[in-house]
């Protein structure tokens, strides 16, 4: 067994033809792979059973979120998500299909035999208990939509805290220059919101996906509106009633427990949407695009923050990422934002502005990462272990692919134009995002330490 890593390299790198770029340490302690590429450690035989069942990004997810597989120490996290993915991401990878031949052929046979020799060779391995189950019912049916945003949102607000800070603002922060912190650059995003939407006191405002009222909370705070704040999670819910009681703006916010295709009390003066449309879905997003504009006044803008996946590959459908479908967001969609662009006009609304925030969420995420690792033992006796092991895979896997310009988020501002055509928008861009309400210029709370406490990560502590 000595030599067992060594084997499994070898036999792996002939069958795919292509060098794997980890270094692999087996339980044996034994390792093998390129010198001075991030390791990875196989704790068992059961981890590669659930590479050999699954072997893609589902089954490398299961071994880390079981335990399974671990990050060696010394090596990072996001090291090895970019070595993944780039390796994903080459022509004879994209091109690969091993089938009976294959398997059956000289590399394959030896590939088996490697396995077979290291007892990897079993039934397949039941997955974590935090990966759910194949949705049930009509695709984004609202049955359906409820039991996947209790999925990700249920969670507990006390764990969603320790991730995103006193914000509580679940979307990616814009780092002006003066952000010097997480909170002041969520601040900065939320008034960005509310001065592309040009609020003023008096004004009627429905933010779809409201989460914990961060927004609605700011802009009837700064600039004087009347809100509405809709969500169908029963925990974002509970807690952004108390916060609009503890701000004492009750008689000017309400939070809702309510399906976005439940409004029916409009006209709004404007219409926020951060963070939401992800979950509609490619089937829905007409009824959504089509029912935001019709609670719309004439004259009336929207405020849509979306993120988007780059055009499929020519030839290629569109095939959602399983990890994220089973452990993070169950039915969630991505679009191209033209797609998105396209879907609002088709449905009467004239796309006034159109804002690309990519770098942004990288910067947003790897905070959300530090929070996380820097609070890891109080994160996992909230949610346990593997439920803390898929947010730190998830939000480092997504900072790595803003970054890379793999997916990327847009802000589009689109207007309900009235009859005649008007947009009641100031001429130039400049003067529509001067600021018109009463920005805070309250102290930005200090942001947590930058590195895990003591832990059982085992790796070593992302680096924002």
């Amino acid at each position: 067994m000595a030599e067992l890593a060594k084997r499994l390299v070898e036999a792996l790198d002939g069958l795919l033809g292509v060098p794997v770029p980890l270094r692999v340490q087996a339980w044996d302690g034994s390792a093998a792979g390129p010198p001075g590429a991030p390791t990875v450690v196989l704790r068992n035989r059961r981890a590669l059973r659930r590479l050999l069942w699954r072997p893609d990004e589902l089954g490398l997810a299961r071994a880390y979120v079981s335990g399974d597989l671990e990050v060696a120490p010394g090596s990072d996290l996001y090291e090895v998500l970019r070595a993944v993915a780039h390796f994903a991401e080459l022509p004879e990878i994209r091109r690969l299909r091993l089938g009976p031949g294959d398997v059956l052929g000289v590399k394959g046979r030896r590939a088996m035999g490697a396995l077979l020799r290291a007892g990897a060779l079993g039934p397949d391995p039941a997955p974590p208990p935090e990966e759910a189950p194949a949705g049930r019912g009509r695709l984004h049916s609202r049955g359906r939509d409820r039991a996947a945003i209790h999925h990700h949102y249920d969670v507990g607000n006390d764990f969603y805290g320790l991730v995103l800070g006193p914000s509580m603002v679940y979307s990616c922060a814009y780092w002006e220059p003066a952000a010097k912190s997480l909170e002041a650059a969520q601040e900065a995003k939320l008034d960005l919101i509310c001065r592309k939407l040009g609020l003023r006191p008096g004004m009627r405002l429905l933010d779809v996906g409201c989460g914990w009222g961060s927004l609605v909370l700011h802009a009837a705070r700064h600039y004087g509106v009347t809100a509405v704040g809709v969500s169908i999670s029963e925990e974002q819910v509970a807690l952004a009633r108390r916060r609009v009681e503890e701000a004492g703006l009750a008689d000017r916010v309400e939070i809702r427990l309510q399906d976005y295709r439940e409004i029916t009390d409009g006209p709004f003066d404007a219409i926020s949407s951060v963070g939401m449309a992800e979950h509609v879905g490619e089937a829905q997003y007409r009824v959504y695009s089509q029912g935001l504009y019709g609670l719309l006044v004439p004259g009336g803008r929207l405020l849509n923050h979306q993120i988007a996946r780059r055009p499929d590959h020519p030839g290629e459908p569109y095939r959602p990422s399983p990890f994220i479908d089973r452990y993070v967001f169950p039915d969630g969609e991505l679009s191209p934002v033209g797609s998105t662009v396209s879907r609002l006009e088709e449905a009467g609304f004239e796309v006034r502005d159109v804002e690309s925030l990519r770098e942004h969420y990288g910067l947003t995420l790897r905070e959300w990462v530090a929070n996380l690792e820097a609070h890891w033992t109080e994160a996992v006796g909230l949610v346990g272990r593997g439920r803390a092991r898929v947010w730190r895979l998830y939000m480092a896997a997504s900072a790595l692919a803003f970054e890379e310009n793999r997916i990327g988020v847009n802000q589009i501002l689109a207007v309900r134009t009235t009859t005649e055509g008007a947009a009641h928008l100031p001429a130039t861009r400049a003067e529509w995002l001067t600021a018109v309400g009463t920005a805070s210029d309250l102290p930005v709370p200090e942001g947590p330490a930058a590195g895990p406490a003591a832990t059982d990560l085992g790796d070593r502590g992302s680096v924002r």
